[in-house]
């Protein structure tokens, strides 16, 4: 048995069983894909796929056992290397970080560059995705730290820790109607006017949606999008009342906007900081992540963690 027979077991499963593609991941033949899994499965006496001819269709119920055993020793492998690594080179190195764009947009930029100052040498690689994307990249290994509003908390494979609360605001053009009295905007007011705003599931879509339902009220919503400079835009173009994150907006930097208070409207929000169950961190990851939320301190995300690990134990020996 050998490490590269478990990534090609791996692979097939993550590339939907087409070998071609897991051969381009892994840099090498198809064939020789092919190859190591039948000898893995040799080796284990179990056919871990289902087979059409030379095709792989799916697991087969030994595979399905083996699949997440197989994968934790894959990250085994991995946290090993990393903690060689943070013993050999603590400054050295180079750290992954996804976020939906509202989060990389307006709540990092500070840490980055924060970071980047204190460890020049390592590689800060930042990718933005929906949450969905966000968490794939957690789970597959693509990314070692993950910032999002929702989805985080839904996947058993992560380690999810709250990072900060925030609320919606609504935007308007100018001489808008919304803007003639003092008194705060009502849910009925907003519905009276066309809506832009997120797309479903991105920066706290659901709790609009939630608002407005709990009224009975059906509001027009003209267009969506996944990020706030995008609203703001086409509510400069005059299309519509954008309802976006209040950390989206800023009167100097949105002159040619008015802000309106929404956080009597639409529940509270919480941003969330997500790791892969059983992954090692090394150690300036610590310090990013204490610098974007200064109480999740080491030891905070170590206990997490070590209290996700036991419950997994937990839950594993109650299944068995």
């Amino acid at each position: 048995m050998n490490f590269q027979q478990l990534r090609s077991v791996r692979e097939a499963v993550r590339c939907g069983f087409n070998l071609t593609e897991v051969a381009h991941m892994l840099f090498t033949s198809q064939p020789g894909v092919s190859r190591q899994i039948r000898e893995l499965e040799e080796e284990l006496g179990v056919e871990i796929f289902v087979r059409a001819g030379k095709r792989l269709t799916g697991l087969t119920p030994p595979g399905q056992t083996l699949l997440p055993i197989l994968e934790r020793l894959l990250l085994e492998a991995e946290n090993l290397k990393r903690a060689g690594e943070d013993f050999h080179a603590s400054s050295h190195g180079r750290l992954s970080v996804a976020a939906t764009h509202s989060q990389a947009r307006y709540a990092l930029p500070q840490v980055v560059r924060d970071f980047r100052a204190r460890f020049p040498n390592v590689s800060m690689h930042l990718h933005q995705g929906s949450p969905r994307q966000v968490a794939e990249m957690l789970l597959s290994g693509e990314a070692d730290i993950g910032v999002a509003t929702e989805a985080l908390a839904t996947y058993d494979g992560l380690v999810t820790l709250p990072c900060y609360r925030w609320t919606h605001s609504i935007v308007v053009q100018p001489g808008h109607p919304l803007l003639e009295t003092d008194a705060p905007v009502t849910l009925e007011q907003l519905a009276e006017y066309p809506i832009i705003t997120y797309e479903q599931g991105y920066t706290g879509r659901a709790h609009i949606d939630e608002a407005f339902a709990r009224e009975g009220l059906r509001p027009d919503v003209v267009l969506t999008a996944m990020d706030a400079d995008v609203i703001k835009t086409y509510v400069e173009l005059g299309m519509g009342v954008g309802i976006v994150a209040s950390i989206a907006v800023d009167p100097e930097r949105d002159r040619q906007l008015r802000i309106l208070e929404a956080r009597h409207l639409f529940e509270v929000n919480l941003t969330r900081l997500g790791l892969r169950r059983g992954g090692w961190l090394r150690g300036y990851a610590y310090h990013f992540i204490e610098s974007f939320v200064p109480t999740l301190t080491r030891e905070a995300v170590d206990l997490a963690l070590q209290q996700a690990a036991q419950s997994a134990a937990a839950a594993a020996h109650t299944d068995s």
